[in-house]
């Protein structure tokens, strides 16, 4: 497949990086600013490190991304809430233009999913977004394998950085704040980490969750959200005493979605620790199911993309 990436942040450069592994050509990549486009392919190695060195990623406008051939948009702009734009718009264009699309922007998916769907319907296009849930941690195509008609809920953690400093606070004895301040400096945490510790980040997911489940529906609005901020250090202790800890759990079902700092066993599925995620799909015929591995990072979140690149049909 011909790719053309927006985004070049960790995952739109590690989608461009890895994607010759796959077999795939990477026609085009823009930034806010500017764009490298080939229709023979773009020089990826010096595209990268441009990039990396703080030049234009090349001489073109971000414009000319729309204007060259290719079989797949991947939209890898940064998340934005209520109307979900840029990205919903660049979606719109590529299907208009009956092209392909994998999301790894939640904006889109979370806000506005019946509008996707209905643009999809009326393409020769499809959408794809397992990046959006999980990154590495096949989540949307077990659901699909077993289709969401058979599953009944979906549970579990998914964010890294509330998960690392529950896990610290627990393990040390250290409260929110001092956690906090380590894990930015570890670069776990943003500077402004309040779309992970409000709970915003893991209720989107949950959010795409329901959707899926409920083929739309929700919105974030929809989700019912606590996050992880005025927990203190004394009832990670108490749970401990009683072989449970905290995590913030997310559930999705059909009639709506919640994430809130739950007890958990100690030694139970749901009490991953550090930046690991979690999810456990509840299904009608299997039983429980269980994934788990990196839920954030380029890397692991490209190989989600090109996953869902693997499974298009052919235009």
């Amino acid at each position: 497949m011909r790719l053309a990436i927006l985004g070049a942040g960790d995952v739109g450069r590690s989608v461009t990086d890895l994607a010759g592994e796959y077999g795939h050509e990477v026609v085009a990549i823009a930034d806010s600013t500017s764009a490298a486009v080939d229709a023979d392919g773009i020089a990826v190695a010096d595209v990268l490190e441009r990039k990396a060195g703080g030049e234009a990623l090349g001489i073109r406008d971000p414009e000319a991304v729309f204007e060259t051939e290719y079989d797949v948009l991947v939209e890898a702009t940064p998340t934005t809430l209520d109307d979900a734009e840029p990205g919903f718009s660049h979606v719109r264009r590529a299907f208009e233009a009956d092209r392909h699309v994998v999301l790894a922007n939640k904006g889109p998916v979370a806000e506005r999913y019946a509008e996707l769907r209905a643009l999809e319907a009326e393409s020769a296009g499809s959408i794809r977004f397992e990046a959006t849930v999980g990154g590495a941690i096949p989540v949307l195509s077990t659901i699909e394998d077993c289709t969401p008609q058979a599953v009944t809920a979906v549970r579990g953690v998914l964010n890294g950085t509330a998960n690392f400093i529950l896990t610290r606070m627990a393990a040390e004895g250290l409260d929110y704040e001092h956690v906090l301040a380590e894990a930015q400096d570890l670069g776990v945490a943003e500077a402004d980490p309040t779309f992970d510790v409000d709970g915003t980040d893991a209720a989107l997911k949950f959010v795409i969750l329901a959707n899926v489940l409920a083929d739309g529906g929700f919105e974030l609005d929809d989700a019912t959200v606590e996050g992880i901020q005025t927990i203190p250090g004394s009832a990670l202790e108490l749970a401990a005493e009683d072989g449970r800890t905290i995590r913030l759990i997310g559930e999705a079902t059909r009639d709506g979605v919640r994430v809130a700092p739950r007890l958990v066993a100690k030694n139970g599925a749901l009490a991953v620790s550090g930046t690991r995620n979690i999810v456990q799909i509840e299904t009608r015929n299997a039983g429980s199911l269980h994934s788990s591995g990196r839920g954030a990072g380029g890397p692991e979140t490209a190989t989600a993309v090109l996953s869902d690149i693997g499974r298009l049909p052919s235009l």
